[in-house]
């Protein structure tokens, strides 16, 4: 990026007074109108959907532990410095912000990592992998949200169906909301890791393709998906993923969330498949109480995968058909979502819409990515920072502790601690190898 006179001239006075360049936000070095210095952290795969976007800004760094999506990702950004470890990316010189693309387990260590460098940060969903990293995620964000602009990359939010759920049930279609359900379909038959197969081919650094994860030997059915959607190869199995709760959870859950205006639950239940040590359930229910606010009681949000749902509100809607979805129960309707539709069904012989009065629409957000660029360079608001993001992934991740102890938790979440079954708060954290810190 060209510096112009003024930026010189700022930098020139904060090294004089002291005061650090990178403490500051975007918006004070005037970068409206200039290019964000990008590094690219994961940099093919999911990451190409992204290119476009990217290319309007400079991509200064690439990172990833495959060689050849590296190169791939070196014949679309030539100017672009390479690396292998993501931790020595992060200290590429003249960074304003990160693109985390990666495994899901080391998004929060990438994520906590580039905000402790005063980098902005858009990262891949889900945020984090455990309750006590989705904690850590939003801390530090919340100690730089004033200087840095977060997104999470739940995409399908940009869709203008989350804002006209959000528009419809705030200002009473359905009356009183009571109850939401939130449901995908995909379900799995793994019973374990991959044994040891083969040897990692040469352009594969396979240790840091573990990262923090504790040692499972080298299976080329890891890397054996398509390019985007090779995630469900390894986000299966505990160490690496938590399979739909922060996969497709992630995205139908934010329709839910976008709604509630929500902090963490107060009470969690979980039952589906035995709890297995190496794999995730394939089918599994959670249940939140979700505290009231200043415009809702308290009520329930219910996670759905591999096969629940909740019951239909009427014979002729087949709940089956919506692959991933939302119902939102009130007193005097209900509404039935996917990403891109919703359906109001009134409730009741009297039941109209006289008491709904239709808000003036926000101007579409247009694309995700776009958005946080824009952050970046101007007020720092997104509609997916970490606070938001944080508190949704901690609230999904308690849904497998929940799982994992068999029992009804209820939770502390100013603490972050279960208080009525204590040898649950171990399961609120990961084992990492050693050398890896997931606040560096």
């Amino acid at each position: 990026m060209k510096l112009t006179n003024n930026r010189r001239q700022f930098i020139a006075n904060t090294l004089y007074t002291g005061t650090s360049a990178s403490l500051l936000p975007a918006t004070s070095f005037g970068l409206s109108n200039q290019k964000l210095n990008i590094a690219l952290i994961g940099a093919h795969g999911r990451a190409k959907m992204h290119y476009h976007d990217l290319k309007t800004q400079n991509v200064i760094a690439l990172c990833d532990i495959n060689a050849q999506n590296l190169a791939l990702a070196k014949a679309q950004f030539p100017h672009a410095k390479t690396y292998e470890d993501w931790r020595h990316c992060l200290d590429h010189p003249g960074l304003d912000a990160v693109v985390c693309c990666t495994t899901d387990h080391t998004h929060a260590f990438i994520s906590i990592w580039a905000m402790n460098r005063g980098l902005h940060v858009f990262c891949e969903k889900p945020v984090a992998e455990c309750v006590h990293e989705a904690r850590l995620v939003r801390e530090t964000y919340l100690k730089n949200r004033h200087r840095l602009a977060t997104q999470h990359g739940t995409q399908r939010h940009a869709h203008p169906n989350f804002d006209r759920l959000n528009e419809m049930i705030r200002n009473g279609a359905i009356g009183q909301l009571k109850d939401v359900h939130t449901w995908g379909n995909r379900t799995h038959q793994i019973t374990g890791y991959p044994k040891a197969l083969g040897t990692p081919p040469a352009h594969i650094n396979y240790d840091l393709w573990l990262g923090p994860a504790p040692y499972h030997p080298y299976n080329p059915q890891y890397f054996s998906g398509a390019p985007g959607a090779n995630c469900l190869q390894w986000n299966v199995y505990h160490d690496f993923g938590s399979w739909q709760v922060g996969d497709m959870g992630s995205h139908t859950m934010d329709l839910a969330w976008n709604v509630l205006d929500a902090d963490a639950p107060t009470q969690i239940a979980a039952k589906g498949d035995a709890y297995h040590p190496e794999v995730c359930p394939s089918t599994l229910t959670c249940r939140f109480d979700i505290p009231a606010n200043d415009w809702r009681d308290a009520i329930r949000l219910t996670w759905n995968q591999g096969g629940p749902r909740p019951n239909s509100p009427n014979n002729a809607v087949d709940l089956q058909k919506i692959g991933h979805g939302a119902l939102f129960k009130g007193s005097e309707g209900i509404i039935v979502a996917d990403f891109r539709n919703r359906f109001l069904i009134p409730m009741g012989n009297n039941a109209d819409l006289s008491r709904f009065t239709p808000p003036t629409p926000r101007k579409p957000i247009g694309g995700f990515m776009q958005q946080w660029i824009t952050a970046c360079k101007t007020d720092l608001k997104t509609d997916c920072d970490f606070d938001y993001a944080g508190k949704m992934i901690e609230t999904l991740m308690l849904g497998l502790v929940a799982h994992r102890a068999g029992k009804t938790l209820n939770y502390n979440a100013r603490k972050g601690t279960i208080t009525n079954h204590k040898e649950a708060n171990a399961f609120l954290k990961k084992t990492y190898r050693d050398g890896w810190n997931l606040n560096g």
